[in-house]
C-alpha cells in the first residue's frame, strides 16, 4: 500500500504535510521512499533534503503510464515506507487528446477531451492528474482540505471530491489550517455523516510556511533555517496526525517479480551496439561509455530529473558535479557537459563574475563538445542575461541573444519534433516536455531544433520555433525526462565519445 497526499487546488496544504509525514517517518529512522505527481523540480527537493534520497517524478505525460508504474515499483523495494504528493487539485490535470495514438493505453472522446473506459463508459480522469496516477497505481487519496474559511461547507467538497469518481479510493481527510478547538468542532460536526475518516489535524501556523519567490518554493539549498523548519514539522506530525491508522497505510508493497521487474535489472530499449572512443571497440549493450560528463550542479542550477541522471550512469557514465557559481576551474577530462535548469537569473551577477568559468566553457563548447543545455542553462549560454531589475550581465556568449526577466510565466506541456540533428536528437524525433519560466529570448532562433506545439494543439495551431543548436550545443526551454526515451541519453553519450577532450581546457593531463 501507501498514499497519495492530495488537495482540492493548488495552495491546500500538499507539500507541507508531506514533509511533516517525512520528517516524522525519517526521524523514528524509518526508510522512506516519496514520489511528486507532474513534472515539478521544487517540491523534491524539499523531499530529497528530509529523507536522503532522491524523490522520483511520476508523469505520464513526460513519460508514459507504463513508465509510472515501473519507477513507482522499482523504488519502493528496499524501503519501509513510502507517499506520493500529488500536484494543484486532485483532478487537475491535461486533456486526453492525442493519448490514443501516442500511448494506446487511454480511450477518450475526441471531441471533448475526456477520457473514458470502454468497459464501464464512465467518466475517467483527466491525464497525468493526481486522481490518474493514483488510479494507476491503485493507491488510495489521504485528502487535504484547506479549512481556513470553511465550516460546514467542508462536507460538501469532501463528499463532492469521494464521490465524483467512485473508482477513486478514500483513505481518510486530513484539516489544515483550523484556527481553534470550536472551529475544529463545527468542522467535525459536518463531516461526521460522510464515515470518511480524519487522520490529521494542523492548526494554523504561519511559522511552518516555507517562503516561495516567481517560480515557487524557494529551493532547499537556499534556506539556511531548513533544518529547524524540519525539525518543527517533525514534531508537529508526532501531534497532528493519527499514527495507528497511518502507519499500515503508508507501508510500502514490495513487488516480487512482478510489474516494474524489468526496470529492476535495467534493461532498457537502447540500440544493441554502443561505440566508444576511449577503448576504440565495439561494446555490448550495459557495458561502460568511458566518458565523463560535467553536471553544472549548484543553487543556479539545480533543476534535474534524478532518473536522468541515473540513465546516464547507468549506460556507463561518470558524472563529474560542478559549479559554474563558485569554482575557480572548469572540471578535467570532460567530454561533455550538462546545464539544468534552475535560477540563473537570480545569481546572474555572480555567474557573470566567474569570468575564467565562462571563458572555459565557451572554449569548451567552440571545441565541439557536446553540451545539453535546458532552460536555465539555455540562459546562461545566451549573450546576457536581463534579470527583474534591468540590468544586464554577460553570460557565456554562445547563443547571440539575450534572456530577459519579465511578468508573463510562460507555463505548461509541449510537444515537440526535432526539424535536424542535435547532440540528443536526430531529426523528425518526437519528444513531450514541459516549460515554465519568466524569461524570454531577445532574438529567436533562426534555424531551431524544435517544432513546438502546446500540448494537445499540434495540427490545430501553428508550430513555434524552439531551441538552438551552435556547435554540438542543444539548447532549448524545454525539460525533458528521459525515462521512457533512454535513447536520448544514449545518443547524447555516444557523441560525447566521439569527442576528443585532448587539448580542451581543463585537461591538464
Amino acid at each position: 500500500m501507501t498514499l497519495v497526499i492530495a488537495g482540492e487546488r493548488s495552495g491546500a496544504g500538499k507539500t507541507t504535510v508531506t514533509i511533516a509525514l517525512l520528517a516524522y517517518l525519517v526521524r523514528r529512522g524509518l526508510n522512506v521512499q516519496s514520489f511528486k505527481v507532474g513534472p515539478d523540480y521544487i517540491d523534491p527537493m524539499f523531499h530529497a533534503f528530509v529523507t536522503g534520497r532522491p524523490c522520483r517524478n511520476l508523469d505520464p505525460v513526460l513519460t508514459s503510464e507504463s513508465y509510472v508504474k515501473k519507477c513507482f515499483s522499482r523504488h519502493i523495494q528496499d524501503v519501509d515506507y513510502a507517499l506520493v504528493e500529488g500536484v494543484m487539485g486532485l483532478f487537475d490535470g491535461v486533456s486526453g487528446k492525442n493519448q490514443e495514438s501516442r500511448r494506446q493505453e487511454t480511450d477518450f472522446d475526441r471531441d471533448t477531451g475526456i477520457n473514458y473506459r470502454k468497459e464501464e463508459g464512465n467518466y475517467d480522469f483527466s491525464f497525468a492528474s493526481t486522481a490518474h496516477v493514483a488510479y494507476l497505481l491503485n493507491l488510495p487519496v489521504l485528502f487535504v482540505i484547506d479549512c481556513s474559511r470553511l465550516s460546514g461547507s467542508v462536507a460538501a467538497i469532501a463528499h463532492g471530491f469521494r464521490s465524483f469518481n467512485p473508482d477513486l479510493k478514500f483513505a481518510g481527510l486530513v484539516l489544515n489550517r483550523v484556527a481553534s478547538d470550536r472551529h475544529l468542532e463545527l468542522l467535525q460536526d459536518a463531516l461526521q455523516p460522510l464515515n470518511l475518516p480524519i487522520l490529521g489535524v494542523l492548526r494554523r501556523d504561519e511559522a511552518v510556511t516555507i517562503p516561495d519567490r516567481h517560480l515557487g518554493l524557494i529551493p532547499a539549498e537556499e534556506l539556511p533555517n531548513l533544518h529547524a523548519a524540519i525539525d518543527k514539522l517533525a514534531d508537529l506530525a508526532a501531534v497532528s496526525f493519527d499514527w495507528e491508522q497511518l502507519l499500515p497505510l503508508l507501508a510500502a508493497t514490495r513487488n516480487e517479480g512482478g510489474e516494474g521487474s524489468e526496470q529492476l535489472s535495467c534493461r532498457h530499449s537502447l540500440p544493441s551496439v554502443i561505440v566508444t572512443q576511449k577503448d576504440d571497440v565495439v561494446n555490448s549493450l550495459g557495458k561502460q561509455f568511458g566518458v565523463r560528463i560535467a553536471v553544472a550542479r549548484d543553487r543556479a542550477f539545480n533543476f534535474y530529473y534524478q532518473d536522468n541522471l541515473d540513465l546516464l550512469e547507468e549506460l556507463g557514465a561518470e558524472l563529474v558535479f560542478w559549479s559554474p557559481l563558485d569554482d575557480a576551474v572548469f572540471p578535467d577530462n570532460v567530454q561533455g557537459l550538462y546545464f539544468g535548469g534552475g535560477f540563473p537569473e537570480v545569481f546572474a551577477q555572480k555567474l557573470s563574475g566567474n569570468v575564467l568559468i565562462r571563458d572555459a566553457v565557451r572554449s569548451a563548447i567552440f571545441s565541439g563538445m557536446p553540451t545539453y543545455a535546458e532552460c536555465g542553462g539555455l540562459m546562461y549560454l545566451c549573450d546576457s542575461i536581463v534579470d527583474f531589475h534591468g540590468n544586464s550581465w554577460p553570460g557565456v556568449g554562445v547563443l547571440e541573444t539575450s534572456a530577459a526577466m519579465g511578468k508573463r510565466l510562460t507555463l505548461g506541456y509541449r510537444e515537440a519534433v526535432a526539424v535536424r540533428d542535435s547532440s540528443v536528437l536526430t531529426a523528425l524525433d518526437e519528444v513531450w516536455g514541459h516549460e515554465f519560466h519568466r524569461s524570454h529570448l531577445t532574438v529567436e532562433p533562426t534555424n531551431p531544433v524544435y517544432h513546438s506545439w502546446r500540448y494537445g494543439k499540434r495540427g490545430e495551431v501553428e508550430a513555434v520555433a524552439e531551441g538552438w543548436g551552435v556547435c554540438q550545443v542543444h539548447a532549448s526551454y524545454l525539460h525533458l525526462h528521459w525515462g521512457a526515451r533512454p535513447d536520448i541519453p544514449a545518443r547524447f553519450l555516444q557523441q560525447c565519445a566521439d569527442f576528443n577532450c585532448n587539448g580542451v581546457l581543463g585537461d591538464r593531463t
